[in-house]
């Protein structure tokens, strides 16, 4: 279940492979490790973390990865495509652990994809449920300030600085080596030293808290660049626990102090799960409210569209160019004015219509309507009605007698 390290432990070359993956696990352990360190001890973190039930994924990258930016940002383009196969299956809290150079050689790349500076294979979703998910940092015996001198110390590889041989000889080849790397430092990567940093102190916008593990008796890791590096991550205000122990080498902390360092590991590794589920959370919230307010908006909207064509239908009921009746309307007889449909106000009251036309009985029409034309003047007939009404006998109206109480309804042959 552990690969191989050293910059190809899953055959592939590109150092990344997954030291311990079980189907139930806390979160996943995301370790960026460099040749300064051996496969041993790599076994002894994968270890660590398993027994915290945490599954780890680890980019052990050959020791020149740091010096060619375009080598890491490939690596960590492999590393991502892992944990989003990884996350799509379920989702869990990254915790990010950098040894020593690893913060150059793969993470600084893998927080630029995160942040939106690289372009490569991923898209923005699968950048974005990788960035949802970074819980924790924990930097141990680094981030190294990649200065030239300092640089060439670490740029020999394990195999290098173990070589048996005339000491002579090795001193030649160290100086070298040394040199060398010292002008590349000056005239290539020397320029790259701000973006490093700056990468790095961008981390805090994730919201995850850190642990820094150091030592003053670090030979390779000058003591005052850790101390300011934590100064100012909590500067922009990030969760710091700084970590200092006195007699432990670089990456040499949890060996000589294992119950300390389990300790600290495990304080930060809880803080994670609870950054992890608490921002779940918000999100399920944000989520949820938003859904309310669409729900509610799209409620009005239905709403607002039943009233439009409500209204709509009506106008066309009432004022259709077939329909030959007029709406009541108080004010078609107010002071003598003549009456204008709503349809002709509604078209910028330009058109002004007389009174709708009525039909005369003294009219032809009337005649064939009524059978008979209506005299003009009703005078001087005897007008008699019989029957009763209500049992009562009807009075006869004569000559000259006012039409008191007549009504009579004409019925059409149409």
């Amino acid at each position: 279940m552990f690969g191989g390290g050293g910059g190809g432990g899953d055959g592939n070359g590109d150092g990344v492979y997954w030291g311990r993956k079980e189907g139930d696990r806390r979160g996943i352990v995301v370790m960026f490790a460099w040749g300064s360190i051996s496969d041993k001890q790599l076994r002894d973190y994968v270890d660590l973390y398993t027994s915290l039930r945490w599954n780890s994924l680890l980019s052990h990258s050959h020791f020149l990865h740091a010096f060619y930016p375009e080598k890491a940002m490939a690596v960590a383009f492999v590393l991502l495509s892992q944990l989003v196969q990884e996350l799509k299956i379920r989702t869990c809290p990254i915790v990010f652990v950098a040894f020593s150079g690893g913060s150059k050689s793969c993470l600084y790349k893998v927080l630029q994809i995160l942040q939106g500076i690289g372009e490569g294979q991923l898209d923005a979703d699968e950048v974005q449920l990788v960035k949802s998910c970074v819980s924790g940092h924990i930097y141990d015996s680094s981030p190294v300030d990649f200065t030239s001198d300092l640089g060439a110390q670490f740029a020999f590889h394990s195999s290098i600085r173990n070589f048996s041989g005339p000491l002579k000889l090795v001193s030649w080849v160290a100086k070298g080596i040394a040199f060398g790397l010292d002008g590349l430092y000056l005239t290539r990567f020397e320029c790259q030293r701000a973006e490093y940093w700056q990468t790095l102190y961008s981390s805090v916008d994730f919201g995850a808290p850190f642990l820094i593990l150091c030592s003053e008796d670090d030979g390779l890791l000058p003591y005052q660049v850790i101390c300011k590096f934590s100064r100012r991550l909590q500067d922009l205000g990030g969760d710091v626990n700084f970590v200092k122990w006195n007699g432990s080498p670089h990456i040499g902390h949890y060996k000589h102090y294992p119950i300390q360092y389990r300790a600290a590991v495990t304080a930060l590794l809880e803080k994670a799960e609870s950054v992890y589920l608490q921002r779940n959370r918000e999100l399920g919230l944000r989520v949820g409210l938003e859904g309310t307010r669409d729900e509610i908006s799209e409620l009005i909207c239905d709403l607002q569209k039943a009233a439009l064509n409500s209204n709509q239908s009506l106008r066309r009921v009432a004022l259709g160019p077939s329909d030959h009746f007029f709406l009541p309307s108080s004010a078609e007889y107010h002071n003598g004015k003549e009456s204008v449909p709503l349809q002709d106000e509604q078209k910028g009251r330009s058109v002004i219509l007389t009174n709708p036309p009525r039909i005369s009985a003294h009219s032809v029409l009337g005649q064939v309507l009524f059978d008979a034309c209506v005299p003009k003047n009703v005078e001087g007939w005897d007008i008699r009605f019989s029957g009763s009404l209500n049992g009562q006998p009807l009075a006869s109206a004569r000559r000259r007698s006012p039409f008191q109480g007549f009504k009579c309804n004409r019925r059409s042959r149409l």
